[in-house]
């Protein structure tokens, strides 16, 4: 049974503080104290010990984002965190996210880390987007995820102030071009099976199939004209000097099919074999070029990178819990878990 519930490790923030006072005064732990400035936590549902619910107030997109957040095993200490982000539809398109598509519960339930996995996000890159969409509304991910957000897990959850993020499919470039965009934020960064060139031809392309036939939103809200400053600035193969520093995995298929791509193996929501031979074939396909010029890149510039390219495989789940487990080592290094 879900459950409201005050956090049981006290908020470091003031006005977190004063809601939880009020509510418990007032006999209700969703009240509200007086309006606050800046992101804080709107809501917490405890669905387990370790499976949190959390809604965060975006000031940047006014909005409350919820968020589904894995506890450690021992939250007995401060812990890391490490943010997972979805797929194209996340929020919208069954099959989409990590939380109803793999076993990332299962995987993180005997790790001494936090995860928070937002809910929603579909078609929006994770960035910032230069104008609001008629369809797909306002997105300033790149602002809530980096500048509003981190604080506010880091008090509600009291961390070690340490995080990694992960990408997949929509997000793995996304993940990538975050950690340029904000500094020395992530220790650890892992990619699997994304298209990170956003300003060559084939980029720009591949961006508008997603934001515009698959989300129905116009491309040119997200970064401007196709060809504008703001696509080459968020081209992860073009700033990859921005990765310098970080501990990097980056994993993709041949397309080819692959050990999970016979009949009979479990598969996300809405997903059948022949649309992940076929479909999940060409784009993996078509993400092992892009990912193979980004490490390319990376080596020609010297900068250590573990890769996992050319293995049999397509664009689904059973990969990604795959790569999830080869990241998991070089992130758990980056944050200073002992695995």
């Amino acid at each position: 049974m879900r459950r409201s519930v005050v956090p049981r490790r006290g908020f470091r923030s003031l006005a977190l503080a004063v809601a939880t006072a009020s509510a418990i005064l007032c006999g209700s732990v969703t009240a509200q104290a007086a309006p606050r400035e800046g992101a804080y936590v709107d809501s917490v549902d405890e669905i387990t010990d370790q499976h949190w619910v959390v809604g965060v107030y975006s000031p940047a997109m006014d909005t409350v984002v919820p968020l589904d957040v894995l506890r450690p095993a021992d939250p007995s200490a401060p812990r890391p965190v490490v943010y997972a982000l979805g797929g194209a539809g996340v929020g919208v398109i069954p099959g989409t996210g990590w939380m109803e598509s793999s076993d990332i519960t299962e995987f993180f339930s005997d790790k001494d880390v936090n995860v928070v996995i937002p809910a929603t996000g579909n078609f929006s890159y994770f960035t910032d987007w230069t104008s609001d969409d008629p369809v797909l509304g306002r997105n300033r991910w790149q602002t809530f995820l980096t500048e509003e957000l981190p604080s506010v897990v880091d008090a509600l959850l009291e961390t070690d102030g340490a995080r990694s993020i992960i990408g997949m499919s929509m997000s793995a470039g996304a993940a990538l071009d975050l950690a340029i965009q904000s500094g020395d934020l992530y220790s650890g960064v892992a990619s699997f099976s994304g298209c990170v060139r956003t300003s060559d031809p084939v980029g720009r392309q591949y961006v508008k199939l997603v934001v515009e036939r698959r989300g129905k939103g116009d491309v040119e809200n997200m970064w401007g004209p196709v060809g504008a400053p703001r696509w080459a600035e968020h081209d992860v193969y073009l700033n990859a000097e921005g990765l310098r520093g970080k501990a990097l995995y980056l994993s993709s298929r041949n397309g080819l099919p692959g050990p999970h791509d016979v009949p009979g193996e479990a598969r996300a929501a809405g997903e059948s074999f022949t649309t992940q031979i076929v479909a999940g074939g060409a784009i993996e396909a078509a993400t092992s070029i892009c990912t193979r010029q980004l490490v390319d890149r990376l080596e020609a510039l010297d900068i250590p990178v573990t890769a996992d390219l050319g293995a049999a495989g397509t664009h689904s789940w059973g990969y990604w819990e795959d790569d999830l487990r080869k990241a998991w080592p070089v992130l758990a290094a980056a944050m200073n878990i002992e695995d």
